[in-house]
């Protein structure tokens, strides 16, 4: 089976949003949006990689696909929960309205519906999508609720003693929505609250809410993240990963979102970000990296998507920090001279920037301007100047600590141990790496 080192990618053909991410029976499972006849979005799968440590992944064969009359157009994105050593998978059903008769795999003027379903598996890899499957909220009809076509990505966790649903939809005057359902057994659910806000985009994806104490004042805080639609009026992502420090009851649901929000990173490539707890307790989020070109290497099949390196989420004065995971950290065991560097691989640097010095990673550039780390990836992104070449993190107001990730399509840079995280995916990196202070390499 198909292995990754520390990044899991599509396995040939398309991927996006991670899937049903959780710590299960001792290891990581991670399911994933999977088209598999190509390389574009299409019928949504969920495709599957385990990993003892985070570090080291391999692919298994798919795990959900389209196989009742209410999911018969894809498996889209949702969550994992472990009860009674099953493994509970919640995810949105998709029903076209009307069928695109010279392509099935087309929606056709955004005529479909939506509905949440789950699927139970008794290990973690045995997956019957013909008796294991049943649909648990059945497309919503009022539209003051929520909308029909636009009601997705279902976030479970347990509190007491009931289950909570999170969900993400849209009101009919374009605005974004959140909504809350209650569940004794995760079977029968009800409606519990809802919650919108205008000037945050029109369709709130992939919701997650959870709650962490700060590193500072021990004071309990609730952190949202979620992938609003239409959140800037970039030309073509409009739509980018956001998060906030909440007020939230979790009986009630309760909810109440600052005006706002702030990046989850700031290269503006990673979307979809999801989250659980790891094996020691932590926060751990992964995202998708969006791709706008397939890889085609020699001997491998032609890919296109792939996720971000595994976050821990901590909240430190009332800031949320994306720091490295330690097991990453751990891979990168060996310290070599730059000059040895072998750019096939993934490498680590550690630099400490200073005002105007410039980091160049193959045509990659970073620099420290006006207290802000930019980035420019011109010379690295294949003449697609339609989309965002220069990027740049808000104000550091101190010192300035990357700790940069590398390998031949993505760059990874964590400001002041995850103060702000800035990625960008790349291609046609250079062999080189150029900068005249003191910079520290290490590999796996």
């Amino acid at each position: 089976m198909k292995q990754d080192q520390l990044h899991v990618k599509a396995p040939g053909n398309w991927m996006n949003d991670p899937n049903g991410f959780i710590y299960y029976r001792g290891e990581y499972h991670l399911f994933y949006q999977y088209f598999p006849y190509g390389l574009q979005w299409g019928t949504m799968h969920w495709g599957h990689a385990t990993s003892p440590d985070l570090a080291t992944w391999t692919h298994h064969p798919i795990a959900l696909f389209p196989s009742k009359g209410y999911d018969q157009n894809g498996c889209f994105s949702g969550t994992a929960l472990e009860v009674q050593g099953q493994l509970f998978l919640f995810y949105t059903a998709v029903k076209y309205d009307v069928l695109n008769e010279e392509n099935v795999h087309v929606i056709v003027n955004d005529q479909f519906e939506s509905s949440q379903a789950l699927m139970i598996s008794e290990d973690g890899y045995t997956f019957d999508n013909i008796t294991s499957k049943q649909q648990i909220i059945p497309p919503i009809v009022d539209s003051v609720l929520g909308d029909r076509t636009h009601t997705r990505d279902p976030k479970v966790w347990k509190y007491r003693n009931r289950y909570y649903m999170i969900l993400g939809t849209k009101t009919r005057d374009q605005q974004g929505k959140l909504l809350f359902f209650s569940s004794e057994d995760l079977l029968q659910w009800t409606f519990l609250n809802s919650y919108t806000k205008s000037g945050l985009g029109y369709m709130w994806e992939c919701p997650d809410i959870f709650s962490l104490l700060d590193r500072s004042s021990g004071a309990q805080q609730t952190v949202l993240l979620m992938s609003p639609e239409g959140i800037q009026s970039e030309p073509l992502y409009t739509s980018h990963a956001m998060c906030s420090l909440v007020s939230f009851k979790e009986e009630s649901c309760d909810i109440v979102i600052p005006d706002q929000l702030n990046m989850v990173d700031y290269g503006g490539d990673l979307y979809a970000p999801q989250t659980n707890l790891d094996a020691e307790g932590r926060r751990v989020m992964v995202a998708w990296m969006r791709m706008p070109l397939p890889v085609d290497n020699s001997g491998e099949k032609p890919w296109i998507g792939m996720m971000a390196l595994p976050r821990v989420i901590e909240v430190e004065d009332e800031q949320i920090y994306f720091r490295v995971h330690p097991e990453v950290e751990t891979h990168f065991k060996t310290r070599i001279p730059v000059e040895q560097i072998n750019y096939a691989k993934p490498f680590q640097l550690k630099v400490v920037l200073r005002e105007l010095q410039v980091l160049d990673i193959g045509g990659y550039r970073v620099w420290l301007e006006d207290g802000r780390v930019h980035t420019d990836r011109a010379e690295v992104f294949r003449d697609l100047d339609q989309y965002d070449l220069q990027f740049q993190t808000p104000e550091l107001h101190g010192n300035c600590e990357l700790n940069i990730f590398v390998e031949p399509n993505l760059i990874e840079i964590f400001v002041n141990q995850g103060q702000y995280v800035l990625s960008n995916v790349v291609y046609d990196l250079k062999a080189y790496v150029s900068y005249e202070g003191e910079i520290e390499c290490n590999i796996g």
